[in-house]
């Protein structure tokens, strides 16, 4: 928990806000006071990504399954708005530490108290799973360590028991070494994944370590699929418990009534002391400063609005939410600073801020399904591998001879990934290849590029050289018609616009783009168009823009996608991929 700072908002609905809970590729999440004084958490989701209809999508399942869902064991839905942008929900707020805090601090817990925890969290999925809820990414910190004893949340990717998945991007569910075998392998994450994901919490709050040891995303889940769970040094009892959650086999895994009866529990949680002290590990509640009174206001002032009401869906998962009155644009209060109270108050959020990761509908990012891969440095010809003609001067419904837009909008989720070859310097070179392919066809004979990173400053790697070009396009007796490509260049990691700080997802955005320029401009002499990131490049969403971030900001494998670009920032269409490596 932190102090506001100066650009959030001093109110969210009627919610005044008091501190900062926790932040992630989505938005934020903040402590805040309703006007009858009840404490709530409310996450908001970040402006730059309110045009994602993925993101909308998500987020408003997530309100409906906090708001279906009434159980002891979960934190209720208090207010959201679902209907316009700012778009935010706020839960009951609770106080405790997160069990992966908890056990951070103090270490794996006695076997006794772990079992009156796993009784207590089986007992909260069975309440969950009536619901025909499934929850898919418990884990440590989704779980609150409250005083009258824990509760589940973040469903951020949770889903209803038959209910269709939003996309498909090729990543399971949830989180390495919590993610069950079968959802790995491609499967449907039902009431048995989140019993192994049960049994691999357990584990972790044993022994205080990764129930599947530590390393990068692909290592940890091959470990759980092929691999015995880590309950070395624990009592036999439980860890014998813990294995049977985590089978391979979900068929062979106990559901949680029967992990209920086998924990054999006959005293409460809330009694148990060494549960009872982890509530001194929260972090104390801040108290806001007693507000200044405001001057009169003359009768030639403004008054603001009153503050709406905001309905929530009533109908599961539909679209569109309206509210049941007008939305209203209250002013911005000006900033209220906190004072912090005193050690002995220990609070933690009951709504934590899931870590999205944004994946789009089949076609989202042109039109037309994907074909065939284009690596870097390579022809990209279209979907038939055969050249096609060039666009027509005029009346080209592609918007060929249009002036085209000044940039390319960063409203959409994109699925391109460029993966370096294993050597290094080619990997620099923009040896490697996409995994996803082009979904245009290009004009004339053949669309080719070449990146490579370059110095800068003396600095190896500084900055990057994208070049371009149409093949053989200077033989053409004749100037073809302008075809517009603006460059995106993505980090691997979503990039906090504020900070630009990276965020640990696989980045799902457009990334910074070039301004559209026409990619037959050197057509006579046969030159290739060159652009060099960063100082061509910027980010635009939501009406704003933003500089691109260092190379330095990110190392990795970072992506390339050049996109043909119509008369408008929302009409784009990528025609192929690249990338280069940093660091």
């Amino acid at each position: 928990m932190e102090a506001l700072r100066d650009v959030d908002p001093a109110q969210i609905g009627a919610h005044a806000l008091l501190a900062r809970l926790g932040a992630g590729g989505m938005g934020q999440v903040y402590l805040g006071r309703s006007p009858g004084g009840r404490l709530v958490a409310v996450k908001v989701i970040r402006d730059e990504i309110t045009g994602h209809p993925e993101a909308l999508a998500r987020f408003r399942r997530e309100a409906e399954t906090v708001r279906a869902v009434r159980s002891a064991y979960t934190a209720n839905l208090i207010d959201a708005s679902l209907a316009a942008a700012p778009y935010w929900l706020a839960t009951e707020y609770v106080a405790g530490p997160t069990l992966g805090h908890a056990v951070a601090e103090r270490g794996g817990l006695p076997a006794d108290t772990c079992l009156r925890l796993f009784a207590a969290l089986a007992e909260g999925l069975a309440s969950v799973h009536g619901y025909g809820v499934t929850h898919r990414d418990l884990k440590p910190q989704n779980v609150i360590l409250g005083a009258q004893g824990p509760q589940l949340i973040d469903f951020g990717i949770a889903r209803g028991v038959g209910e269709t998945a939003l996309t498909q991007d090729g990543h399971a569910p949830g989180t390495p070494g919590y993610t069950a075998p079968e959802v790995l392998r491609g499967a449907e994450a039902g009431a048995a994944a989140d019993v192994f994901a049960l049994g691999a919490t357990m584990a972790y709050a044993a022994t205080g370590r990764a129930p599947y040891g530590t390393g990068d995303a692909a290592t940890v889940s091959y470990r759980a699929v092929h691999e015995p769970v880590d309950v070395a040094g624990v009592a036999p009892g439980l860890a014998a418990l813990i294995g049977a959650c985590v089978a391979k086999d979900p068929a062979e895994r106990p559901d949680p009534a029967e992990i209920v009866r086998r924990c054999g529990v006959r005293d409460a949680l809330v009694d148990d002391p060494v549960y009872a002290g982890l509530g001194a590990l929260g972090e104390p509640v801040p108290v806001p400063a007693p507000a200044r009174v405001p001057a009169p206001v003359s009768a030639a002032a403004p008054v603001p609005a009153a503050v709406a009401v905001h309905a929530l869906p009533t109908e599961g998962p539909g679209y569109p939410y309206a509210p049941t009155r007008p939305e209203a644009s209250p002013a911005r209060p000006a900033r209220r600073r906190a004072i912090w109270a005193g050690a002995g108050v220990a609070v933690a959020a009951a709504l934590a801020l899931a870590a999205w990761k944004l994946v789009p509908p089949a076609g989202d990012e042109g039109a037309g399904g994907p074909s065939g891969a284009s690596g870097g440095g390579s022809s990209a010809q279209g979907r038939t591998g055969a050249p096609t003609a060039p666009p027509a001067a005029s009346g080209d419904p592609q918007g060929a001879g249009k002036p085209p837009a000044e940039y390319i909008e960063g409203n959409r989720v994109s699925r391109y990934l460029w993966t370096g070859a294993p050597d290094p310097v080619q990997a620099a070179q923009g040896i490697g290849q996409c995994n996803q392919p082009a979904e245009e066809k290009t004009p004339g004979a053949g669309f080719q590029s070449a990146v490579s990173t370059t110095s800068r400053n003396g600095v190896p790697g500084g900055s990057a050289s994208i070049k371009m070009r149409i093949k053989y396009a200077e033989m053409e007796k004749t100037r073809p018609a302008p075809y517009y490509v603006s460059v995106a260049v993505k980090s691997p990691h979503d990039i906090e616009p504020g900070t630009g700080k990276p965020f640990p997802t696989d980045n799902r955005a457009v990334g910074y783009t070039s301004k559209p320029v026409d990619i037959y401009t050197h057509w006579q002499s046969g030159g290739d168009v060159e652009l060099t990131y960063p100082d061509d490049f910027s980010m635009h969403g939501g009406g704003r823009t933003w500089p691109a971030v260092p190379l330095s900001a990110d190392p990795g494998d970072w992506t390339v996608v050049f996109y043909h670009v119509e008369d408008d920032p929302a009409k784009y269409a990528s025609i192929a991929c690249s990338g280069f490596q940093v660091g």
